[in-house]
């Protein structure tokens, strides 16, 4: 690792903090707590860090600083300045403060991600649990708090959740998203068929009481039973996204719905002979001929913003539909089993079409737009489609996407981490570099504003004020497994 530590040789016995039980929770865990493979992913273990003379992009949207120091104590960012004008806390031994040379480097908050799965495509329509390898690659790829955009074992999920906050897994904070709401005819067996209000409210009552904190409807579900499973998560305090077909975007919000997933590509708004409750064909032929000046766009745009919608790009899952666009990093093929890896990979390289390519190119517009007016961008990465979308690797890639989009690294950043947390309500403890909040970072090599592809190279990952070695996470963590488990 480039990143210079300049640590005492006491720093092995110092204590470790991590955040257990519910994630907004400040309280610490001591190092001999967490299981031996949490530890071995951790290269800064001291409850004091100082990170010195990076370029900090602190996720509000404000412009970059270049030669800033930031302050971590006891799990919290404590100070933030200019390099040198920060003390130590007083009475802090040496061996008890973690120096670490950000000079070259890019520091921002811990990635909030909000279209991620625990579960992975292995072909015929069957997605497998991999709640071995995806917690740690998220954690490598700066995911330090994410949303499951849906799941199909939730048990698992939620298993998998408290493990991570007991210290036993290495991975992010998860916000963990119920069994699909669908309608009858999913195309996944395990998907849930609700036909009947009731048995939309008995569903997101059963799962509430287990403990899921979301809800994603899908795309063959009803108006009326979407409406009521809303009205029932909204009483327990709990939010409603939905990749949807069925229902159009302003249908949607009219409904009361707080998320909607993808971008504009699942909006059916503009199918002229749609049918009430109906998934039509060929929704993406209207985005090509649609005028994005004209009042047919904007005021759906403007619709979703004045009903505080928020909207997640996931233009991962559909990238390689254009021409010309990168594959995979080696470490994400490497990372999937063999057996998956050669199939994914053929079909990744041989998708691209003249259509794809103007099409990505119009869902990125439109998400401009929406940003631009004032809407709540969101992102994730959606692994799922063909298989080449695997966490960790994606979630750098998000960023680099909106970059693309034409989004300042600034703003790209702030979607990035600030916007999830505030969708989360969570922006009082996470999503930017403010003091008070909790000690989230991302520590990477090179300059952000001039180079995206400084987001492939990560070097600290902290999580509540813990210091993760991506590069380990990714070698070590996961190689082989994806797909499997």
């Amino acid at each position: 690792m480039n990143t210079i530590l300049r640590r005492a040789s006491a720093v092995a016995a110092a204590a470790l903090l991590v955040v257990a039980g519910d994630p907004a929770s400040a309280e610490a865990q001591p190092f001999d707590a967490l299981s031996p493979q949490v530890q071995s992913f951790v290269d800064v273990s001291t409850p004091h860090v100082l990170i010195e003379n990076a370029l900090l992009i602190d996720g509000t949207g404000a412009p970059a600083r270049a030669g800033m120091d930031v302050l971590v104590s006891e799990g919290r960012i404590a100070a933030v300045g200019p390099t040198g004008s920060i003390a130590p806390p007083a009475g802090i031994a040496d061996d008890d403060l973690t120096r670490v040379d950000a000079s070259g480097h890019t520091l921002i908050p811990g990635l909030v991600m909000l279209h991620e799965h625990m579960f992975y495509p292995s072909g015929q329509a069957r997605y497998n649990t991999n709640e071995v390898s995806f917690p740690p690659l998220y954690l490598a790829g700066g995911v330090t708090t994410m949303r499951t955009g849906g799941s199909l074992d939730t048990y698992s999920d939620l298993s998998t959740k408290r493990l991570i906050e007991a210290g036993s897994v290495v991975g992010p904070h998860m916000d963990v998203t119920g069994p699909y709401l669908e309608g009858r005819g999913g195309f996944i067996r395990s998907f849930p068929e609700l036909e009947t209000p009731e048995e939309a409210r008995a569903h997101v009552d059963f799962w509430a009481d287990r403990g899921v904190t979301s809800f994603k409807a899908y795309n063959l579900i009803t108006r009326e039973v979407l409406g009521a499973a809303i009205e029932a998560a909204h009483a327990r305090g709990i939010k409603v996204t939905g990749h949807l077909c069925s229902i159009t975007y302003r249908e949607a919000a009219d409904l009361g719905i707080d998320n909607l997933e993808h971008g504009f590509f699942a909006a059916t708004d503009w199918v002229a002979d749609k049918g009430p409750d109906q998934c039509p064909r060929g929704a993406g032929d209207t985005y090509l001929e649609l005028d994005l000046e004209g009042r047919a766009f904007l005021d759906v745009v403007d619709h979703l913003i004045e009903n505080d919608v928020a909207l997640t790009s996931t233009l991962n899952v559909v990238e390689r539909q254009a021409e010309g666009r990168p594959l995979p990093p080696d470490g994400a093929a490497a990372a999937m089993l063999p057996e998956l890896r050669e199939g994914v990979m053929r079909r990744a390289a041989g998708r691209g079409t003249p259509r794809g390519t103007a099409l990505i190119r119009r869902y990125m517009d439109m998400e401009k737009i929406f940003f631009d007016r004032g809407g709540m961008l969101v992102v994730g990465t959606d692994p799922t489609g063909a298989g080449d979308v695997v966490p960790g690797y994606a979630n750098q890639r998000s960023v680099q996407l909106l970059i693309e989009m034409g989004l300042g690294v600034e703003q790209a950043v702030m979607v990035a981490t600030l916007n999830g947390a505030t969708y989360l309500e969570r922006a009082d403890e996470i999503g930017s570099v403010e003091v008070g909040k909790v000690a989230d970072l991302v520590l990477m090599r090179g300059d952000l504003l001039s180079d995206a592809e400084a987001l492939r190279a990560m070097t600290l990952v902290f999580k509540d004020g813990v210091g993760y070695s991506s590069p380990r996470l990714f070698e070590e963590g996961t190689t082989g497994w994806v797909g499997v488990r």
